[in-house]
């Protein structure tokens, strides 16, 4: 004859099932907000690699140098009314010098030549929403709420993170630059550049190194 549970060794398996879910579900969502901080990082070396093999040198004008390769990020509402706010970024290289990405400027996503390297960019609201790409919409594929740049890369517009054709970082908006590097500021980055990207619960760091331009995450 098979006995029943009794009403204690219900209880403690509800118990221990519930232990169990306290200690997986915290990992389950720092593991999605390390997914996104790895992608960015993948993206920022990309990035930079653009640069340095497409540095955008040109003999025939003076602003050459705006049109460098950078990452950027945005709080982004799209036109449609039905989309809500999400953090999102785009890799351009912004050859028109109005300091933000055309569709015609953004990079193309490697893994697959159909689609473009952004998320989404208030200069983008002429874009199909579907056309952009999700998984550089953080909000909607990894839950980030919000970011932040700090360190050496938080001045002039803390959005953006660009690098010249040796791979080194710069800061701000180069489009208002009046020199290669130069401006009232050198631009090149010279103090650790931090990313933070958080959740509603969570927050990672992504360290972006001076000089070498290293991308890598804080534990």
């Amino acid at each position: 004859m098979k006995k029943a549970f009794t009403m204690l060794e219900f209880l403690i398996v509800l118990l221990i099932i519930g232990i169990l879910s306290v200690a997986i579900v915290p990992s389950m969502k720092s593991n999605k907000l390390r997914e996104a901080a790895v992608q960015v990082v993948s993206h920022i070396k990309y990035t930079q690699h653009l640069a340095m093999v497409d540095d955008q040198f040109d003999t025939t004008t003076t602003d050459w140098y705006k049109k460098r390769w950078q990452i950027i990020f945005a709080n982004y509402t799209h036109k449609n009314p039905t989309v809500k706010t999400n953090v999102a970024y785009s890799i351009f290289s912004d050859t028109s010098l109005s300091g933000k990405p055309d569709l015609s400027e953004i990079a193309k996503d490697t893994s697959d030549l159909n689609s473009i390297l952004s998320g989404g960019h208030s200069n983008l609201d002429d874009v199909n929403y579907n056309d952009l790409n999700a998984k550089l919409s953080l909000s909607d594929t990894y839950g980030v709420i919000d970011y932040d740049l700090k360190g050496g890369c938080s001045k002039y517009s803390n959005s953006r993170i660009s690098f010249d054709h040796f791979g080194r970082p710069m800061f701000g908006d180069i489009s208002s630059m009046d020199g290669p590097y130069e401006d009232s500021y050198n631009r090149l980055v010279t103090e650790q550049c931090l990313i933070v990207l958080s959740t509603v619960d969570d927050s990672i760091t992504i360290a972006v190194e001076p000089e070498t331009g290293y991308a890598h995450i804080l534990d």
